[in-house]
């Protein structure tokens, strides 16, 4: 299952072009405010019709401005989760989530999935911020469509809230079995969620394609931000230690970060901040910090400024480094340098690790 976008569009002074393919999983557009993500959205959705181009979902030919084709909104079998529920205050949560399916058959399984079983009976203004957002996205889902467009449904919420519902955005990635085409501009939910990245800016495609590859690319920093561009490591639990400590097996050694709900052998993404990442040409010894990985000096992007993203190989793994330019001098870092990444692991908070 896959969705096809090669669109053409102008709004007003933004001309937007967008390129991609989203295969199943999450396929998050990322960008600033105004690169043309909604509006992609919105195109696909139907909400939008484009000025050229053509959009297909799984073989399904959606919109083709050569072809005059444009199957209507109701017809193209999509849910649309905005950034509010939009749920009817009148209804009841059971009401609320199957307005517009065409049974109920699928009711307790996406109920479970979400963890709102237990609200089924109460009405949306007796529900937090979390829970009408997860009512949102079951009604959606109980269309029984085939994409799912997530138009930042987070954005209305509190930190707090935000952390309690992306492990069930977590859960419809793995389980839901279709696309996903996520908006965001959360460089935090981008990373916990997103398997496939589109990177726009000013409504052009600057890349696209897997998730981790484009995180660890130092040419991409400027997209993301010096201060919150990292790397997502791809990892297991290896053991949950009685100090609180769990230990994480990654593809260059393992990290011991502060404890997270797992088995061994469950499988984590780690997102790891460049900024939180220090270089040593040899092993430290005598330092609080827990996490040393041996690691390779693959590039260097020097920034405008006193900075330099060095991008490092561990193991299999591309990972991130943000030093400035007198250290990276100092160090004499080339590609091909060896040394070792060294990490606190205070540095990774619990937000920032994911359900692989």
């Amino acid at each position: 299952m896959s969705l096809d976008v090669d669109i053409r569009h102008r709004l007003g002074a933004l001309d937007l072009r967008a390129t991609f393919d989203a295969p199943e999983g999450v396929t998050a557009l990322f960008g600033r405010s105004g690169a043309g993500k909604t509006s992609i959205a919105n195109a696909v959705a139907g909400l939008l019709r484009p000025n050229a181009g053509r959009i297909v979902l799984n073989g399904r030919v959606l919109f083709d401005h050569a072809d005059r084709i444009r199957v209507p909104v109701h017809r193209r079998r999509i849910g649309y989760v905005f950034q509010d529920a939009r749920l009817f205050p009148h209804l009841s949560v059971r009401a609320n989530l199957l307005y517009g399916a065409t049974n109920d058959r699928d009711l307790d399984r996406i109920a479970e999935m979400l963890g709102i079983t237990d609200l089924l009976t109460r009405r949306p203004q007796n529900l937090s911020g979390g829970e009408q957002a997860r009512v949102g996205i079951g009604r959606a889902l109980l269309s029984s469509p085939d994409l799912l467009v997530m138009d930042e449904p987070l954005a209305s919420l509190d930190r707090d809230r935000k952390d309690e519902i992306l492990p069930y955005l977590e859960r419809l990635r793995d389980e839901a079995g279709m696309p996903i085409l996520y908006v965001s501009h959360s460089v935090e939910e981008v990373a916990r969620l997103a398997t496939t990245l589109v990177l726009l800016d000013a409504g052009q495609v600057v890349r696209a394609g897997p998730a981790a590859a484009l995180f660890s690319d130092p040419d991409l920093v400027p997209i993301f931000g010096p201060r919150t561009a990292g790397s997502v490591l791809a990892g297991r639990i290896a053991a949950q230690h009685a100090d609180g400590l769990t230990e994480v097996s990654v593809s260059g050694g393992a990290l011991l970060l502060p404890g997270m709900p797992g088995t061994p052998g469950a499988p984590v993404r780690v997102r790891i901040e460049a900024q939180d990442v220090m270089i040593a040409l040899s092993r430290p010894r005598d330092i609080s910090a827990l996490n040393v990985l041996p690691v390779i000096v693959n590039a260097l992007h020097p920034g405008q400024g006193p900075g330099v993203m060095v991008q490092l190989r561990s193991g299999s793994d591309l990972m991130l480094a943000r030093v400035t330019r007198r250290s990276a001098e100092a160090l004499a870092l080339a590609p091909g340098t060896p040394c070792f990444a060294v990490l606190k692991s205070v540095s990774v908070a619990r937000r920032d690790v994911g359900r692989g």
